[in-house]
């Protein structure tokens, strides 16, 4: 029995003058895995995915750069309120408001993760721009 031919190996890239190589950019199916990943995670760990997601992956692809940057801002977003609502809970408003903030995160990562899944584009609701 003899094994197919292998196609020939293509050499690794080089950058010029031994400087640092650039990201190769993710395949479709790729951008959509990690940019799910970064939105679900966001449900059990804040804003630490995103945060991760976006430092590693931005220059990988357009699609999986929004989705983790706007990942991001959501996450920040309702961390701002999370520490309002603890910073207020003194007053009984303040437990509806952290509570209001775990039912966000859990409804709206849900829905990005979806469409990320489905390989479209979304931008949460009342979400601050920190990145863009």
């Amino acid at each position: 029995m003899t094994t197919p031919p292998q196609p020939p190996q293509q050499p690794p890239v080089q950058p010029p003058y031994g400087g640092p190589v650039p990201p190769q950019p993710l395949n479709p199916a790729d951008e959509k895995l990690w940019s799910t990943l970064v939105h679900v995670g966001g449900i059990f760990f804040g804003f630490l995915p995103a945060l991760i997601g976006y430092l590693v992956m931005k220059d990988r692809g357009p699609f999986v750069r929004s989705h983790t940057s706007t990942a991001l801002n959501f996450q920040l977003t309702l961390l701002i309120a999370e520490v309002v609502g603890w910073l207020t809970s003194w007053l009984i408003i303040g437990f509806f408001i952290v509570l209001a903030v775990y039912i966000v995160r859990i409804v709206f990562s849900i829905i990005a993760a979806v469409k990320a899944n489905q390989g479209q584009w979304y931008k949460y609701p009342l979400s601050i721009t920190f990145l863009s």
